[in-house]
């Protein structure tokens, strides 16, 4: 009997340390980052069950709720892995996208905010514009998950509009806080879908659907460079127009 009151406590006292350190809304939004370097650590699957499952009340427009996704980890996503660097490495340049990943006439402001952060991204790595295989081989990270245990591949119906990819994104959002409180990171991959069709054709989706984005999930690298480096914002002056106040 000491023994199992002990574990009681025990786990007790692991709920209470758990509550404790649970993030609210504002601190999850404030540390969640695209991060670039996990640990190996594997994530549990009642975890993302739970995770994915609370997700589900993020909001869509007449709650047509678009989104689906398959989850990988182990063996099937170490498949897939080989297959997508092996396709990269005969066709670099992408292959069968389904919708452009950057608008063709991207300018302004957001055209500069897009280079900014490649060039801190590359700076917190020491690699220097002129160091064009450092750059290709840190981009070819994204094929192994930035070593993260999982990943999260998210299509919709093709006949699915605007709206309904912004849905999408509002799940992706949900789905990213709440891997926050719970400890853990993700990084949204949509470099993926430069080879749209045949991720779909590796995952068994069908010609009624198309390849939105991939996400990897696990625990950051706290003290890799890649996770630390300032990412701006623009000014609320610049994106907001508050009026009647």
């Amino acid at each position: 009997m000491p023994k199992v009151g002990a574990q009681l406590n025990q786990a007790i006292k692991s709920r209470t340390l758990i509550r404790r350190s649970a993030l609210n809304v504002s601190e999850a939004v404030a540390t969640r980052r695209s991060v670039r370097q996990f640990r190996p650590d594997a994530v549990p699957l009642d975890m993302l069950q739970d995770i994915l499952t609370k997700a589900q009340r993020a909001p869509s427009g007449g709650n047509t709720q678009p989104w689906h996704a398959i989850v990988l980890t182990g063996e099937p996503l170490a498949d897939l892995t080989a297959k997508i660097k092996a396709k990269a490495a005969s066709e670099p340049m992408g292959a069968g996208m389904e919708y452009d990943i950057y608008p063709k006439g991207l300018e302004g402001r957001y055209e500069e905010q897009r280079r900014l952060v490649g060039k801190r991204m590359f700076d917190a790595l020491g690699l220097a514009r002129e160091d064009g295989a450092g750059r290709i081989a840190q981009m070819a990270k994204n094929w192994d998950s930035f070593g993260a245990p999982v990943q999260i591949f998210t299509y919709c119906r093709t006949y699915m509009g605007p709206p309904q990819w912004s849905d999408m994104g509002m799940w992706l959002q949900t789905v990213m806080l709440l891997l926050r409180e719970a400890g853990l990171d993700s990084c949204p991959q949509e470099i993926w879908a430069m080879y749209g069709s045949y991720m779909r054709e590796l995952l068994g989706i069908g010609d009624e659907f198309i390849f939105f984005t991939g996400m990897a999930v696990g625990y950051r690298d706290p003290d890799a460079p890649i996770n630390n480096f300032a990412v701006p914002r623009v000014d609320l002056s610049e994106a907001i127009d508050f009026r009647g106040f």
